[in-house]
């Protein structure tokens, strides 16, 4: 089985660590992971603000740079339902616009092997319990794209509750949206701020030491909030609990 790491570019700038825990995890599991140095950016700022043909070169791209591999695994559920619900999209109007099959063909070669890390742990190698030691309370918000574009549903929840020492606190209002939306964040800062107001403060009542979620993107918006109000609660990515062992404690 050969396997690339798609990073994305959130975690490649910002959070290089979740990058690397998901590494770790699938090592531990006997996956061996490539990182293919030509990949870039999915699209997905792009295409969100409306920049349809600026998205069309990096559907190429991330086809060519994930060429050959049997799977894709990153952990963004953002980014995996871009391409495998927007690169279709993109290639079929590009089509439909006289400019032939390459950008639907490149999208019909990557999208069946792009998953989301915990699609790829549950759903092909099999397992929820990966090894991690996490000695805290911990809640679990459920993004947006991995809850509704992917159909995740209880997988996170599942490698969470095999976490050795992990104590899993539900969440209120786990399912609404925590406001940051990518652009959406920017274009409609007060409606953002709000939502992001009502998520810690559900977070908050459950009094876990960490609020997990599998998406950089959201826990940059709820951790940057958590932080102006001096909360004791974190927010970390769940590849990063994952990872975290008996022998190497997450630091």
């Amino acid at each position: 089985m050969r396997v690339a790491l798609f990073a994305t570019c959130v975690n490649d700038a910002l959070y290089p660590s979740t990058a690397i825990a998901t590494v770790k995890v699938l090592e531990r599991l006997g996956v061996e992971v490539d990182f293919p140095a030509a990949q870039t950016c999915c699209g997905q700022p792009q295409f969100n603000t409306g920049y349809r043909r600026a998205t069309e070169p990096l559907v190429h791209r991330m086809a060519r740079a994930f060429e050959g591999y049997d799977h894709v695994v990153t952990p963004s559920g953002s980014c995996v339902a871009m391409v495998r619900d927007n690169y279709p999209r993109i290639g079929a109007r590009a089509a439909a616009e006289g400019r032939g099959q390459g950008l639907a063909d490149a999208a019909a070669s990557l999208v069946p092997r792009v998953r989301e890390l915990t699609e790829f742990l549950v759903d092909v190698l099999g397992v929820t319990d990966v090894g991690a030691y996490f000695p805290h309370t911990v809640t679990y918000h459920p993004s947006c794209h991995g809850l509704r574009m992917l159909g995740l549903g209880d997988r996170p929840r599942r490698l969470l509750q095999a976490v050795k020492g992990l104590q899993l606190i539900e969440l209120p209002g786990a399912e609404e949206c925590c406001g940051f939306g990518g652009t959406f964040a920017v274009k409609n800062a007060d409606v953002s701020a709000a939502m992001g107001d009502d998520k810690i403060r559900n977070a908050l009542s459950t009094d876990a030491d960490v609020l997990c979620g599998a998406d950089n993107s959201c826990l940059m918006h709820i951790g940057g909030m958590l932080r102006r109000r001096d909360a004791p609660q974190r927010a970390l990515h769940l590849a990063e609990i994952l990872a975290s062992t008996e022998e190497e404690p997450l630091r």
